[in-house]
């Protein structure tokens, strides 16, 4: 049966619209008119944000997008290429299969130390960091990291995980002897989540953390439910309040967002 007959292509692509890409990509697949349905703009301009073109406009580099030929080549280009946006401070990309948003703020604008901000701390650049500077902890008996995370450009309807991404330089001590306590809390909610967790966790103790490659490594710090039309913010600390145990080589690349895996 000729679907075209059927059931008009604009129809089509309005029912693949409420589906997902992954759905989508699928379905280009089954016939030449199935294809044009799915490959179509109001397929893909649905499972862009709804202000894609003030994030566009707020990046680093818009003018690589002039090369995005359809919304579906636009869709791809934030799903494999993380841009940079609020004057690089942030890393803002899609999840590929779900097009919900994922991002990264960068230590320099993601974290306040509290105590010994300019003598136990240094903000070198690293060739295997995308952020232009990380921050590294210099010996210091105890320390503490605070920082929010405006929501605003995240999913609707999505429940969220905020991670530490974190490595350590070659010379380091103190974080596998004793660990270090992480809170976190969503700004207007009394409730907030604390774990203390080994962050160089050595034979014996739960090695919570997650290899991201190049060295980097990610530890969950909580979790949150983004609601429609909400834009608030998540607050995060990371602290130690051992005045008798020296610790340093801590390097903080930065905190990301992005959806909880089911």
């Amino acid at each position: 049966m000729d679907m075209s007959v059927v059931l008009p292509e604009e129809c089509l692509s309005k029912i693949i619209s409420l589906t997902s890409p992954k759905d989508a990509c699928r379905l280009s697949v089954v016939s030449p008119f199935f294809k044009c349905a799915a490959d179509s703009d109001t397929v893909w301009e649905s499972f862009l944000p709804s202000d894609y073109e003030g994030i566009i406009s707020n990046s680093a580099s818009p003018s690589l997008f002039s090369t995005c030929s359809s919304k579906k080549d636009l869709y791809f280009h934030f799903a494999n290429k993380p841009i940079f946006v609020n004057s690089a401070k942030t890393i803002f990309a899609l999840e590929k299969e779900s097009g919900k948003v994922c991002c990264m703020v960068g230590a320099k604008a993601g974290i306040s130390v509290t105590w010994g901000s300019k003598s136990y701390w240094t903000w070198p650049s690293l060739p295997e960091s995308r952020f232009p500077e990380v921050a590294e902890l210099k010996p210091v008996c105890w320390f503490e990291v605070t920082g929010k995370i405006e929501t605003k450009l995240l999913s609707p309807e999505t429940t969220y995980a905020a991670y530490l991404v974190f490595k350590f330089a070659d010379s380091r001590n103190g974080f596998d002897t004793r660990p270090v306590e992480l809170c976190f809390y969503v700004r207007g909610m009394e409730e907030e989540e604390r774990s203390k967790v080994f962050l160089d966790a050595q034979a014996g103790a739960p090695n919570l953390s997650q290899d991201r490659g190049h060295g980097w490594r990610e530890i969950e710090i909580g979790e949150f439910f983004k609601k429609h039309g909400e834009n608030g913010g998540v607050v995060y600390s990371l602290f130690d309040f051992d005045g008798f145990s020296s610790k340093h080589g801590l390097i903080i690349e930065g905190i990301e967002l992005r959806p909880k895996s089911v």
